[in-house]
């Protein structure tokens, strides 16, 4: 497992909206079950499509990752490019993503038909709801390219699906691990983190672009000239 896998599963779980899928499991009647249900599912797709894949590729000749290894240099340097683009438009501030408005004194929030929907336990729409949050994105399947073509065993590959998983679903888990220690303080905690979050939303996502677009850049230029 490289330092470049790391970085991808972290920004995976760079996912604000987990706090607010915990918000919303942490007000349900039965919120250990729902988040365990939820667990369940998002971890069950993340490593089904993980291991599925690590196995898949592992008979393989070394040929076709050859050439998969110089076509995956050429894409990091490209992303990584772009990323570093798109971090300093939202650094400078020339790029910004669409705000909220705030909710009018009366009115209910917007989200308050997930809250209705997820009061009760229902366990199949946790489970399902968690199998949609575990469905690849951008960086696991980089992730698992980094893996493939690697030349690092089948059992090593296995270990690294499940570590890119658990980072990846960190912001529920540890959510969940002080639920059942101390479920009040957890739900105010978790408020103002999600709170804070989205106040500096852009100033997380240029950090985070900047960050990685400079990472992939320069891996991608070095396996390109070595």
């Amino acid at each position: 497992m490289s330092a470049r896998f790391f970085v991808l599963a972290f920004l995976a779980a760079l996912n604000p909206k987990l706090f607010a899928v915990d918000l919303l499991l942490m007000e349900s009647q039965r919120p250990r079950l729902m988040f365990l249900c939820f667990l369940a599912g998002g971890l069950s797709m993340c490593l089904t499509v993980g291991l599925l894949a690590v196995s898949a590729e592992g008979g393989d000749g070394g040929g076709a990752l050859s050439a998969e290894a110089a076509a995956s240099a050429g894409l990091d340097l490209a992303v990584g490019v772009l990323l570093l683009a798109i971090g300093a438009l939202l650094g400078t501030g020339r790029l910004r993503g669409g705000r909220r408005a705030p909710a009018r004194a009366g009115e209910p929030e917007r989200d308050g038909w997930a809250q209705r929907l997820l009061a009760k336990p229902r366990l199949g729409l946790a489970v399902l709801i968690g199998a949609l949050a575990g469905t690849p994105g951008a960086a696991y399947i980089a992730a698992l390219r980094e893996l493939i073509t690697g030349d690092s065993p089948a059992a090593e590959q296995a270990i690294a699906v499940v570590a890119f998983a658990l980072i990846e679903f960190a912001l529920v888990i540890i959510p969940f691990g002080f639920l059942v220690a101390s479920p009040a303080a957890t739900r105010t905690q978790t408020r103002r983190a999600q709170n804070w979050l989205m106040a500096h939303a852009r100033q997380l996502m240029a950090a985070v672009a900047l960050f990685v677009g400079g990472y992939m850049t320069l891996s991608g230029l070095i396996r390109l000239l070595g």
